[in-house]
């Protein structure tokens, strides 16, 4: 095991700063979980998912002559359509339903998208590269790729503009309503088809936004989006449904997790290490759960 971050104070300091931006995507892409899970309860396993396909947008814009940044604008354009179509073909079937049934609905999605980006854009990994550079810390000591700064600054812009828009628009305030008492929303006249329809979209949308960010910030290939349902997933149970706030300190607590993670067990245990602190919280909360019941006992 290399303690080496340990032994030179300044490695700390940039595995922190990465933890940080890169704990703010994570949290992009958990909000969206947390927004669709609160207003229709459904834990969608097809969130990583969707958030490779927002990067393979990306990518082959990139692959087109557009600059990947740009991949901000359309993929979560696109994606939001994708999100209506997926919801009107399958997750209408499965809203109201049992929790259960909904998470084996996605699970078959996340299947099936998985091999169609295979069969579509083949297993290789790759990278939309965005040229930005990189911003040097310290007298040089640490180094930030500009791609990770712009992925933390558009994440941050894109998770106000939404929280603005839930509290300033007419759909924004139906879907809060629905969220709270969907029967309720319903009788006062709510459309909760169409509320739930827009809540998805908002969702893929979301993660849209995210796989452009990936695919200029790391690198991305048709099997990894299970690791980014994990992270989503991971953060929202943590910070509670509807705590944004929540979900960012969450989000970035994870983030640093993982970089620390990373260079004290090495990169090949990095993402076992995120599930390894998954099964963690979930006895941790059976226990506390366990313990409440016993005390209203």
């Amino acid at each position: 095991m290399d303690l080496l971050i340990f032994k030179v104070p300044i490695l700390m300091v940039q595995a922190s700063l990465d933890g940080i931006l890169l704990g703010i995507l994570f949290a992009l892409i958990a909000y969206g979980m947390a927004l669709q899970w609160g207003v229709m309860n459904i834990i969608n396993i097809a969130q990583g998912d969707l958030v490779i396909l927002g990067g393979y947008i990306t990518y082959f814009m990139y692959l087109s002559g557009i600059h990947p940044a740009l991949g901000v604008i359309v993929a979560p354009a696109i994606m939001y359509f994708v999100g209506v179509g997926l919801y009107k073909l399958v997750i209408n079937k499965v809203v109201d339903r049992d929790l259960f049934i909904s998470i084996l609905a996605t699970f078959g999605i996340s299947i099936l998208f998985m091999q169609l980006m295979n069969f579509a854009f083949g297993a290789d990994v790759v990278l939309a590269n965005s040229e930005f550079g990189t911003t040097m810390l310290f007298n040089n000591s640490v180094t930030l790729p500009n791609s990770k700064l712009f992925s933390a600054l558009i994440s941050i812009i894109f998770a106000i503009g939404l929280v603005i828009y839930m509290k300033k628009s007419k759909l924004g305030r139906a879907i809060r309503a629905t969220a709270q008492n969907a029967r309720a929303a319903k009788i006062l006249g709510v459309d909760t088809e169409k509320v739930y329809a827009a809540t998805f979209g908002i969702n893929a949308a979301l993660c849209g936004v995210a796989g452009s960010l990936v695919a200029i910030t790391f690198t991305i290939h048709p099997y990894m989006g299970l690791p980014y349902t994990i992270r989503s997933f991971m953060i929202v149970i943590i910070a509670g449904l509807g705590n944004l706030p929540g979900v960012a300190v969450s989000g970035m607590g994870l983030g640093v997790f993982e970089e620390f993670a990373d260079y004290i067990l090495g990169t090949e245990f990095r993402i076992g290490s995120v599930f390894l602190l998954l099964v963690l919280i979930l006895v941790y909360r059976r226990f506390k759960l366990s313990k409440k019941r016993e005390y209203l006992k």
